[in-house]
Formats: C-alpha cells, structure tokens, sequence
C-alpha cells in the first residue's frame, strides 16, 4: 500500500480559525514564507491521547512570531484549544502535531508589513524518528559542512523555518552516505546539535551538552536534563569542542521527533549507549505517556 502524501490525505487542518478539509488547506504561491521563509512552526507529539508539553510549545510559537516581526493572531491557549480540536476531528491519541504560522500573499517583496498572518495546525500518525532498529544500537551521524550561524546574523533563538535549509542539506548528505542523521558544528567549530535534535554526551558518569547560545534550548532537551538531575547526574552545559569526541563514552540526542535516541558513531567518534542512554531513554518514555511523576526542567 502507498504512503499518502502530505497535500493528498484524508482529515482536518485547523486553519485560521476553522477545522478545513486536508487537501482544501492549501495557500498561494506568491506567500511571502514561500519566497522568504517568513514563517515559525512547533512540533509536538501526543502520548495516549495527551500533548506533552502543550503549553509550552505554543508559548513558544508565539515568542518565535514576536521574534519574526509577525503578531500572531491567536492567543497562547486558543491554539492549545486549537491543538486538541484537531487531535479529536482526526481521531488521533498516539501522533504527531505541526503548529505553523506565515506570511500571506498581500505584499511580494521583501518587505511585508501589511501581510497577513495566517495560522495553521496539522496532526497525524507518526511512529519514532528513526527506525527502531537503528533507535536500539545507536544511530550514526555525519558531521556536517554546514555550521549553525551566528546570533547577530539569524534569528537563532527563534524556531523559524528558514534556519532549517541548512539542516535539510546536511540530512540529505549524511542519508546519502548512509548515516541516520548529522551533527553540526556552529560558527565558531563548537558542537552545536544535530538536525533536529539536541546532542548530550557521557564521560565518568558525568552529562556534558552544549549551551545553546546560537540554536534553539530545546523543550525536550530542557526536561531530559529535568530527569537527569533527578536522577543524580552532574548536568554541565559548556563550550565542546569537536575532538572532545573521542573522549565521551557515550552519547545521545533529544527532541519532540527524536525522543531520546542514543548515538553510536558521529563521523569518526564511536560511543556505546550503556546505562546512562538507557535509564534517560526509560525516563522520558515513562514521563511522556503519564507512567511517572513529572519533573521540572531546568
């Protein structure tokens, strides 16, 4: 049986305001986030038919908009309401969710004062980031020639789809070669994070993870740390550079997509997910489907 593709499936988008047909929610051309990527979205995912982290991800879809120039028409907890509307018209417990918001098509250039903001949330089924298989043993990540860019040159603490063009050409390249995902540097050759994901690494018991001064804190991120601490785990957030690799034992990524995924090979660096990989993976499967008491994130 042939996947559906995403323009031609059966079901609902809440689209500004209302629940549409799926192949009616479509937008023109000429929208300004087609030709300037004038646009901010949220993934999030949905355990036994409750969103993880709900609020907080449209907290931040709305902080990503201010950060774009672009008002969002909606307030944080309609689009929750939003959200759940669309899980329910799809009939959807055990999925993903897209939130987005762009641009319209009422100016064409790169000015876009009097645009519209138009709004959108789409749900469907979708499985583990990465094949279970690989998701057991630790993926492999490419290192990629791409590097996260500066603060003062893109709008790094926004979730903006523009910043993730880099991302689809190291993705595209590390598949190619045959890796699961890659890892990139950022502008000064510091570890940055993966994709889509943020990266942690283990050394004597110890957790080490990149400060996300120049790419987005993630939400998943920030809880698995929240579970790690309560755990009794040393959480330090520093500078790594990219030959510290070859000292760190083991190694993994987190995110809405990616969950907490252990990581076997970046490039020339191997790590053998053990224990730590293990109870974090067990922790937040547990916390995310309601088995255990939450925990704050730092």
């Amino acid at each position: 049986m042939t996947t559906p593709t995403f323009d031609n499936r059966d079901g609902f988008i809440w689209y500004n305001g209302e629940l549409k047909p799926w192949r009616e929610s479509t937008l023109h051309v000429l929208s300004h986030a087609v030709h300037y990527g004038s646009a901010v979205f949220e993934g999030e995912r949905c355990y036994n038919g409750k969103v993880f982290k709900l609020a907080e991800h449209g907290e931040r879809l709305i902080k990503s908009g201010e950060i774009l120039d672009m008002k969002i028409p909606y307030g944080a907890k309609e689009l929750d309401d939003a959200v759940i509307e669309t899980l329910a018209a799809n009939n959807i417990t055990e999925g993903y969710i897209r939130r987005i918001a762009w641009r319209g098509s009422e100016m064409m250039g790169v000015s876009a004062q009097t645009t519209r903001i138009n709004v959108a949330i789409a749900c469907w089924e979708w499985p583990s980031y990465f094949k279970p298989e690989e998701r057991l043993k630790g993926i492999r990540l490419d290192l990629s020639k791409w590097a996260r860019p500066a603060p003062n040159t893109a709008p790094t603490n926004a979730k903006a789809a523009g910043l993730y063009m880099i991302c689809t050409l190291s993705k595209h390249e590390a598949e190619r070669k045959g890796y699961a995902d890659a890892l990139m540097l950022d502008y000064r050759g510091q570890v940055a994070e993966a994709t889509g994901a943020n990266v942690f690494f283990i050394k004597d018991g110890k957790i080490h993870t990149p400060k996300p001064d120049c790419f987005l804190d993630g939400i998943t991120r920030r809880t698995v740390i929240g579970l790690a601490k309560a755990r009794g785990y040393e959480v330090i957030e520093r500078a790594i550079m990219p030959e510290e690799m070859a000292d760190f034992e083991e190694c993994f990524l987190t995110g809405t997509a990616a969950e907490v995924t252990p990581v076997a090979e970046i490039g020339q660096y191997k790590f053998t997910p053990a224990t730590v990989c293990k109870t974090l993976m067990e922790d937040y499967m547990a916390l995310v489907r309601g088995d255990k008491a939450a925990v704050a994130a730092e």
